[in-house]
């Protein structure tokens, strides 16, 4: 039986992935770290929290021993990184955090796998982010990075030291550069679940508003079980390599907002408020991968269409809270999840008085980046 460690376990990718590795038969030792409260609720949804084959392990990415002592006691045939400080948004706040967990953290476990067996195979989840400001439509994999977040560098450092071990240690160490991927186990704090848990609580009945912010960023939206079989595909090839992993469509988060209140008969233009806050400190507007490569040498293509990937989360949302609702309990998120009005972030301090009509902030891309932006696109799409 091969042996997987999974960090990250707790989040949405993590609870994905040893879902569909215990699937195949893997021993999966899914790594969390210790906090106050622990959050195990997605692989409770799964129903995977007592698979025999499935064993939680407590790791902290920022401590180098906790990392050696994991890998040297496991021992594992594969290593998949799915653990960061993901949040973009919270990123601009926590910079340096951002930094030691999902940059420096990576090298740990690049350098746990040099010191103790080299023949493990190592996946590093990279992301769409590194492209920030984009200089290609679409992005693939030889696509010049610009990342615009403290998130995005740190990925980006993560990226390039990924590539720098194989190359100097001859390590089987891969990236996947994932276009944004969503389901119904996306946490809140995520515009996507914001927007369904949004628009499914007010169609139950318990709101009237959902408070947003850049309607018009541009994503690459794909349904993350995908994804994850993406991510394993790219371990069991010949030779390491990075791979994008994509739709190769685009859609604004307007298009998400509309099409979520119309599965429900509503118009998302009465219950949307624009609100400074959760604009970034610096956007990036426009995403959109091209992974041919992915489907020419792993033989993997997604299947489900971006409007598709709108209604099961919507569909799910409207399920739990109606489950809610009627007493029942049972394995969720939103309940415990604290109104936003209590979050101070460094644009609280603004004026957040909420706007029916979106005004871009100062950060927003000026006429010439968004004429750049425009003929690129149309370049892509001759």
């Amino acid at each position: 039986m091969r042996k997987a460690i999974v960090t990250g376990i707790t989040g949405q990718d993590g609870a994905y992935l040893a879902q569909f590795l215990l699937s195949k038969n893997y021993k999966v030792y899914g790594a969390y770290r210790r906090t106050s409260s622990q959050n195990f609720w997605r692989i409770k949804y799964l129903g995977i929290q007592d698979n025999p084959n499935l064993t939680l392990i407590e790791h902290d990415l920022i401590d180098p021993t906790s990392t050696i002592r994991m890998v040297s006691e496991i021992r594992p045939d594969e290593i998949y990184n799915l653990a960061a400080q993901s949040f973009v948004h919270v990123s601009f706040d926590q910079p340096i955090a951002t930094s030691m967990i999902t940059g420096i953290g990576v090298t740990h476990l690049l350098e746990a796998i040099r010191i103790i067996d080299k023949s493990i195979k190592f996946y590093q989840a990279s992301t769409s982010e590194l492209y920030g400001k984009v200089q290609e439509v679409p992005q693939k994999e030889t696509t010049p990075f610009y990342p615009r977040s403290p998130y995005g560098i740190s990925k980006l450092y993560a990226h390039w030291m990924t590539q720098n071990y194989r190359e100097s240690y001859d390590i089987f160490a891969c990236s996947g550069i994932l276009f944004n991927h969503e389901s119904p186990l996306r946490g809140l704090e995520f515009v996507t679940r914001k927007i369904t848990d949004g628009v499914a609580r007010i169609n139950s009945g318990e709101g009237n508003c959902i408070e947003l912010g850049n309607l018009n960023a541009s994503r690459d939206w794909g349904y993350a079980p995908e994804y994850m079989e993406a991510i394993h595909l790219i371990l069991q090839q010949d030779k390491p390599e990075h791979f994008v992993i994509s739709t190769g469509e685009t859609h604004t988060v307007r298009d998400f907002v509309r099409l979520a209140f119309d599965l429900v008969g509503l118009n998302w233009k009465k219950h949307v408020k624009i609100d400074k806050r959760f604009f970034r400190p610096l956007e990036v507007e426009y995403l959109r991968g091209n992974s041919k490569k992915a489907r020419k040498k792993l033989g993997w293509k997604p299947k489900i269409t971006f409007e598709k990937l709108v209604k099961i989360m919507l569909e799910e949302d409207k399920k739990r809270w109606k489950m809610f609702l009627d007493g029942k309990t049972f394995a969720w998120d939103a309940p415990l999840y604290p109104s936003e009005s209590k979050f101070i972030t460094r644009r609280s301090n603004e004026n957040t008085k909420s706007k029916t009509n979106q005004k871009r902030p100062n950060n927003s891309l000026g006429k010439l980046e968004k004429l750049a932006i425009t003929s690129l696109i149309k370049e892509a799409d001759k």
